[in-house]
């Protein structure tokens, strides 16, 4: 029997070369939890475990004609975005958004795992302007927090205040990762009425590039497979805790987290 189409849902998002983070990422997170993933490279790195050696935004026209190449004929349940890299880019895809009829996971890359910058400091101010706003949900890290809002999150006691500097902006939910702190890896995710504190055990694990890519495409899956907000932010923390407790070494720095760790778990 020919069965439908599973839920489909976009990344638009850079390319990692060493295949750990970025729309690498975002496909093998998508691929693992049944819905199809689909593509709009906005750069193109040269990257690896030790780092970012270098990066190539591509033209705006490029990113559009993607875009609508993949909406206009496929349709999406979700979208998800990542590295945008400069203000003209991101005013493209906020643009792109606006028309869009579709839940939208915004994770505003600033830096990658080794610390480079993915983000120009000219294009902090689109990012608040116009993707904020397009916002489903927001999923930035403590980092981010900072440079978007000038908040400094130094205990668990502090995610509230970012959480809220957040959504000023105009995002309906904010997910503040705070993988960073201290104790156990806790996220806290926000519309500024209810709220959701997710929790899981600090594994020790070195390995966790992809970390940001995985959780954002992990909701975006799960809001397209047809789960609110809350349901699809706790099903995306106990899939990437699971992704980091099974990280591997690759390479002399940084290793991957484990998109198929259920998988592997299975025995498949």
């Amino acid at each position: 029997m020919r069965r439908g189409a599973p839920p489909r849902v976009l990344a638009v998002a850079g390319s990692d070369s060493g295949g750990g983070a970025g729309i690498q990422a975002d496909l093998k997170t998508m691929l693992a939890l049944g819905v199809h993933g689909m593509s709009v490279v906005t750069a193109v790195t040269a990257q690896n475990s030790l780092g970012v050696q270098g990066a190539w935004e591509l033209p705006a026209e490029a990113v559009r004609a993607q875009y609508r190449s993949v909406v206009d004929d496929i349709g999406v349940q979700a979208v998800k975005t990542g590295m945008l890299a400069s203000a003209g880019l991101v005013e493209a895809v906020a643009d792109l958004l606006a028309g869009t009829d579709a839940p939208v996971v915004v994770d505003p890359v600033g830096v990658s795992k080794h610390g480079d910058s993915l983000l120009a400091a000219s294009a902090l101010e689109a990012v608040r302007r116009e993707l904020l706003p397009a916002a489903t949900v927001a999923t930035p890290n403590l980092d981010e927090v900072t440079r978007l809002t000038g908040v400094c999150v130094q205990s668990e006691d502090d995610l509230p205040r970012a959480a809220d500097a957040v959504l000023a902006f105009g995002p309906r939910w904010a997910l503040i990762k705070g993988g960073h702190l201290a104790g156990d890896a806790v996220d806290l995710l926000t519309d500024g009425t209810e709220t959701h504190w997710l929790r899981a055990p600090r594994h020790d694990n070195r390995h966790t590039h992809g970390t940001g890519c995985t959780l954002a495409s992990a909701v975006a899956a799960e809001l397209a497979r047809g789960r609110d907000v809350p349901q699809a932010a706790a099903a995306a923390k106990a899939y990437v805790t699971g992704a980091i407790a099974a990280g591997f070494p690759l390479g002399g720095g940084i290793g991957p987290v484990d998109h198929a760790w259920q998988r592997r778990r299975a025995g498949c």
